[in-house]
């Protein structure tokens, strides 16, 4: 890993917090994900399961998280997985953890080797009589994904199929949308990075630099402060390219008048940053340019003024819908008659805003977290607006990243430049 190590003891409360929501004598079982082959003897590169993440700071393959409260043997109550350290191996793949290293990672004191579990899990599970397996139930995962998760789970209820099962997702999507300030802590080293990033490309852009460029230069700056990846595909999209919203070419010229649309954050100890900005070529916002970032901003600052623990997400995103219609109907956009006549299943704002105003934030970009029920303290999201027009080839985004507190919320990005003067300043350099 870049990063530096993190207190284990953000882990140590993590599996705390989930077994205190476990049912009596029950055990609950993580496995990471499997290693994906890709083309010939290639495999893609791996990312590890979230939730083992979260419960154990291990990002090794083969890595497994027990937790069995009421064991009656105290030392394993909490049991931490990996696989054991091969010497030929590692001289192809590098070092293995050991288990003091994991012990010291994770604050896990029983850790065991991948080859030497099984006959200890059939021992606990002959005393268990609930057991959770994990799965992933992003409501953003799509329904033709393959589902990798799911050959343990079959495999396990195979192997014990007069236990009763529980689903782990039930408790990990309120548990995690829940971020302590441990968290945040980590969570705002990938946003202090973030922003150096974003303070180098506004020093770097002028016109003829090609958005690859731009993207190259976010990753000096990413990984000379020990981030550990991109948090998703880096956006750098100039022009009317900026109205596709997951485009990722970054193949063209930027020219002198165009807007870039830039959408990155940075992973950082296994936590995700999300940052959208948008800035002139040229080092210059037009008059139209700055009208209709300005009518974007307002969207945003109206979005944190009321985005607040208490209010019903559903309530929030009409609110904010009802503020980009007026802001819309101010930069001449849509009318009080294309409001009175429309579709209300396709009302006029979505022709210039048609994606969500945010989502849950954490070790996944688009992290775990209800959509149905009023948003909670500790709750983090990303505020995004964005207005897109097709006849004048123009995107704008404006993206913070918010966590919410007893007295309202914190901007993660406060203090970066976000208004047209700001980022004015800085491009003069």
């Amino acid at each position: 890993m870049k990063y530096t190590a993190i207190n284990p003891q953000l882990y140590i409360n993590n599996r705390k917090r989930f077994a205190q929501q476990m049912a009596k004598n029950a055990i609950a079982i993580f496995a990471n994900n499997p290693v994906v082959a890709e083309n010939g003897d290639a495999v893609y590169t791996f990312k590890a399961n979230s939730n083992v993440t979260w419960l154990s700071g291990i990002t090794q393959e083969k890595t497994m998280v027990i937790l069995y409260p009421d064991n009656a043997t105290e030392s394993a109550r909490e049991v931490l997985v990996i696989q054991r350290p091969n010497e030929l191996m590692e001289k192809w793949n590098g070092h293995l953890l050991r288990k003091e290293e994991a012990s010291a990672i994770s604050g896990i004191k029983n850790v065991r080797f991948t080859d030497d579990i099984d006959a200890m899990i059939q021992a606990w599970m002959h005393h268990a009589d609930t057991v959770y397996l994990d799965t992933n139930e992003n409501d953003r995962l799509g329904a033709d994904t393959l589902r990798t998760d799911l050959v343990f789970v079959h495999e396990f209820m195979k192997r014990y199929p007069l236990h009763h099962y529980e689903r782990a997702a039930r408790i990990m999507k309120r548990l995690r949308a829940i971020k302590t300030k441990e968290e945040i802590a980590v969570v705002q080293q990938a946003v202090d990075i973030t922003a150096k990033a974003f303070d180098r490309v506004c020093r770097f852009v002028q016109p003829g630099v090609m958005e690859y460029e731009i993207e190259a230069e976010i990753t000096h700056e990413f990984l000379r402060n020990r981030a550990t990846r991109h948090a998703y595909g880096c956006i750098i999209a100039s022009g009317d390219r900026a109205r596709t919203l997951h485009y990722v070419d970054n193949n063209m010229e930027c020219k002198s008048g165009e807007l870039i649309l830039m959408d990155f954050g940075a992973e950082y100890g296994n936590y995700n940053a999300d940052l959208s900005r948008t800035i002139p070529v040229n080092g210059k916002f037009s008059k139209r340019q700055k009208e209709v970032y300005d009518a974007c901003l307002n969207v945003h600052y109206y979005c944190a003024s009321i985005l607040k623990p208490g209010i019903n997400y559903a309530d929030y995103i009409e609110k904010v819908n009802k503020e980009m219609e007026k802001q819309l109907m101010k930069i001449g956009l849509i009318s009080k008659q294309d409001i009175k006549n429309q579709d209300p299943a396709q009302p006029a704002f979505s022709r210039y805003f048609y994606h969500g105003i945010g989502h849950h934030l954490g070790l996944d970009v688009h992290d775990t977290g209800t959509r149905n029920e009023p948003v909670q303290e500790g709750m983090l999201f990303t505020i995004e607006p964005g207005i897109y027009i097709e006849e004048e080839q123009m995107g704008i985004r404006i993206e913070n990243n918010y966590w919410l507190t007893k007295t309202g919320n914190k901007d993660l990005f406060k203090g970066i430049p976000i208004t047209t003067a700001e980022i004015e300043s800085v491009m003069k350099h």
